[in-house]
């Protein structure tokens, strides 16, 4: 099989024309079916639903009190209180109840006095025509259209259409969408094990999970068939079997790209048409469209990319779409937001680009740090807040440029929200953790870009507060410098939230046989460092220095990630060697350590947001005595003065 190339790119907008008008020459869908009105909820109405009886079907009272012919009582006034004979003129009704005949009004039992023992009652105000009186239809007239076409159906709709006498409204079916999972290095989720999982033998297969999931929320009923090979022959036989057993729609997952080893287009291309192959969106691009025939039937068909996040584009640009289509609704929208990128968003020309974002509302402004873009990076999904798009004639998004963002959460949620940006401490996703557990209204959302990026957010006004462990290597004294230094004319408070091991990362029982900094001028030996700016990689150059050690000669000096667990994947992996990091993150995965030295470990927070509540709720999760417990556990760490206030900068 050959190596495809993309010739043409199609807009996502000309792709989805393009399959949805073959689509719609199919005659396909799901058709209708009548379901009970007990297992109506979340179907969507297939035709116009009318009221097969009035409601109320009779006229009924309103209130508790009597039940009077209003022109009766016109002459009723204070100075005259009308007399009336109690199951002649005037009878006692209940709230619900039908009017007797010959009344058309209710006066309140609060304004009824009776007389003779109750054989007379006493009014003082006229009542006029259908006073607190529920008129026949007044919710509802026998043949009335209550429910249109593509409306999905809540509780609310439910108890319309049981007011209306409609048990079994008509719904579309679900439509049945079978999920193929493809690729001869994946396996069931619940059949990978560990170690072939880190040697790299196999792939877990989850997208399906993530695909039903999508598909359960568009009104679908999704379908996952067992996992194929990459080989053709097993790529048609697993389609054709979708198409018998009544598919209405078929995903095939992990074989759409341009590799030698993808054999979906090519099978929708032998099997049908194929329509689409290649669509101009990142991350997204290899998703192919088409019809397949089988069996009779045409039935249509999307391959998507293998990768986590491409997949999703790919399903939330098509497939949601599609159904939404099918039920004579329009898919979800999502709600836009103005934000204001925090870094830089450079782009490809030719490519609308998806970029997932951080939001958090500093100083009553939006502002979006970017997660990672790999397509494989299913975190990026989960963590994100929102989505911006870049045009594809455009060359990215400079920082600090206002733009659209999509929002993926409620928006109570972002606003409750404390921004951190800085460096890296897994004491942060602790502190989250604790905050939504005790404040449930507050989160905090943490972006990495080391110490000094964060000190400088800090100062551009784009967070709220900052994790920062920069040393002063004259002084020993670590941040002090650093605030002066780039927060000047912004008053700061310097709280503790840890003392931390830093120190060497290596593989379980130290194959290599390090033992000091000088080790890591070994030839075979591999290095993995942070970012310039974070206070690990200031710390590494700190004791290069004094050992008169150029890094220069370290290889994988310049091989750079954003974060403690990162490095220690790193080393896990085999990438490396060697990394430096903090203790917590060797434990976490199960490595050796070398300590070089503790570290203070400080957030930077500006004093005008010292009193702010979200701010409240954070110092009382960190001066808490089961947070401390919990950062201890970790291993590495010293709380003696966790949440102290270490340093109070005036500005000056």
């Amino acid at each position: 099989m050959e190596r495809h190339t993309y010739l043409t790119l199609l807009t996502p907008e000309d792709a989805r024309t393009r399959w949805f008008t073959r689509i719609a020459e199919l005659n396909a869908g799901p058709g209708e079916e009548y379901v009970p009105l007990s297992r109506a909820l979340h179907r969507t109405i297939s035709r116009p639903v009318e009221a097969l009886r009035s409601s109320p079907a009779f006229h009924g009272a309103a209130m508790d009190g009597i039940a009077v012919r209003a022109e009766t009582t016109f002459m009723a006034s204070t100075r005259a209180p009308l007399r009336l004979e109690t199951g002649r003129e005037a009878f006692w009704i209940n709230t619900g109840h039908p009017l007797p005949e010959g009344t058309n009004a209710v006066i309140m039992v609060e304004n009824v006095n009776t007389e003779d023992e109750g054989r007379t009652v006493v009014i003082e105000k006229a009542a006029f025509p259908w006073q607190h009186v529920r008129k026949l239809g007044e919710d509802m007239v026998a043949t009335e259209i209550i429910l249109a076409p593509g409306t999905r159906i809540g509780p609310y709709e439910i108890g319309a259409m049981a007011a209306a006498g409609v048990m079994s409204p008509p719904v579309f079916r679900l439509p049945e969408v079978a999920v193929i999972p493809s690729g001869s290095e994946i396996v069931p989720l619940a059949e990978a094990r560990e170690e072939d999982l880190r040697a790299g033998r196999c792939l877990p297969e989850f997208n399906s999970l993530v695909f039903s999931a999508l598909v359960d929320e568009a009104g679908g009923r999704a379908r996952t068939l067992p996992v194929v090979p990459d080989e053709p022959a097993a790529i048609a036989a697993a389609i054709r079997s979708a198409v018998e057993d009544g598919a209405d729609l078929v995903i095939l997952n992990a074989g759409s790209s341009a590799g030698s080893h993808d054999y979906s287009a090519d099978v929708i291309r032998e099997m049908g048409e194929l329509l689409v192959h290649g669509v101009a969106v990142m991350p997204g691009k290899p998703t192919a469209l088409g019809v397949v025939r089988t069996s009779g039937r045409e039935v249509p068909i999307i391959g998507t990319p293998g990768y986590p996040v491409s997949a999703i584009v790919a399903m939330e640009e098509f497939v949601m779409p599609l159904l939404a289509l099918w039920q004579k609704h329009e898919a979800a929208r999502r709600e836009s937001v103005e934000v204001f990128p925090c870094n830089p968003l450079p782009s490809r020309p030719g490519m609308e680009e998806r970029i997932r974002v951080k939001l958090g509302r500093v100083d009553g402004s939006l502002y979006a740090v970017p997660l990672p873009r790999g397509a494989g990076t299913v975190t990026s999904l989960s963590r994100a807040d929102g989505v911006i798009r870049i045009p594809r004639d455009c060359e990215g998004i400079s920082a600090g440029e206002a733009v659209r963002a999509e929002l993926l959460r409620p928006r109570e949620q972002i606003e409750g929200a404390l921004l951190a940006i800085g460096s890296h401490d897994n004491t942060l996703e602790l502190i989250d953790s604790f905050l939504r557990r005790t404040h449930p209204r507050f989160r905090l959302t943490s972006a990495h870009v080391g110490s000094l990026g964060g000190l400088l957010a800090l100062r551009r006004r784009q967070c709220h507060l900052a994790g920062c462990h920069l040393l002063d290597e004259e002084t020993g004294v670590y941040n002090q410098r650093a605030v002066r230094e780039h927060l000047a004319g912004e008053p700061v408070l310097l709280v503790r939230l840890v003392e931390r091991e830093q120190g060497l990362i290596l593989m379980p029982g130290n194959p290599r046989g390090i033992s000091s900094f000088e080790d890591l001028l070994r030839r075979d030996l591999r290095f993995i460092n942070r970012q310039r700016g974070s206070g690990t990689r200031v710390l590494l150059d700190y004791h290069l220095a004094r050992r008169g050690i150029s890094p220069s000669r370290i290889t994988g000096y310049r091989d750079e990630e954003y974060t403690h667990m990162s490095v220690a994947a790193a080393v896990l992996s085999g990438r490396a060697d060697a990394g430096l990091g903090v203790r917590s993150a060797a434990n976490a995965l199960g490595l050796d350590f070398i300590p070089v030295g503790v570290e203070e470990y400080d957030l930077i927070i500006p004093r005008r947001y010292a009193e702010d509540e979200r701010m409240n709720a954070l110092f009382e999760v960190v001066r808490s005595d089961d947070f401390r417990a919990a950062v201890t556990s970790m291993g590495g760490y010293c709380t003696d003065r966790t949440g102290e206030v270490v340093w109070e900068y005036d500005g000056n």
